[in-house]
């Protein structure tokens, strides 16, 4: 019996190892395929720079937590009729034409004060530094936050019905 029960403590030791190792990469493939979906919802200024492009740049600036996957889910999406593209960026020069940045790492906050109000989409996760949407994990799955009024005070509006998705909305 007692040699049962430790088989059966492997066996479980076992198969949740990798459950848990997929639940981190399935965190990670959804907050990339939310970012795209963003840009359905968000209208930007006609004079943003990145209005004016053929596709709708994605910038990953900072850390890349996603691999390929961002890629991979923009890849044959549209909106507005317009494809998305996705650039890497170290720093946020050269940012100006990004329709959507998401930002991470070390350096998130001086990234975000590099953006300064140009009329871009900015997404964060983890840490104190928030982006005008910020990812977080609630209950094992993958919620975010909207600052409805850092996206006025850059000229983009967010669609009622995005922010009725968001865990919580600062309107001030």
């Amino acid at each position: 019996m007692r040699r049962l029960s430790i088989i059966l403590c492997a066996i479980a030791a076992a198969l949740l190892a990798p459950a848990a190792a997929r639940a981190g990469i399935s965190d990670t493939a959804v907050k990339a395929a939310f970012i795209p979906k963003f840009a359905r919802y968000v209208s930007w200024p006609s004079s943003a720079p990145g209005r004016t492009n053929a596709q709708i740049l994605i910038c990953v600036i900072g850390d890349d937590p996603f691999g390929g996957m961002l890629n991979q889910a923009a890849t044959g999406q549209e909106a507005d009729g317009r494809p998305f593209a996705v650039r890497h960026l170290a720093s946020a020069a050269g940012a100006s034409d990004c329709a959507i940045a998401f930002v991470d790492g070390a350096r998130t906050g001086e990234i975000l004060a590099a953006l300064g109000r140009q009329p871009i989409l900015t997404v964060t996760e983890a840490g104190s530094q928030r982006g005008i949407i910020h990812f977080t994990i609630v209950d094992g799955r993958v919620r975010f936050f909207i600052d409805n009024a850092q996206a006025q005070a850059r000229g983009l509006t967010i669609s009622s019905r995005l922010l009725a998705l968001a865990i919580g909305v600062n309107q001030r």
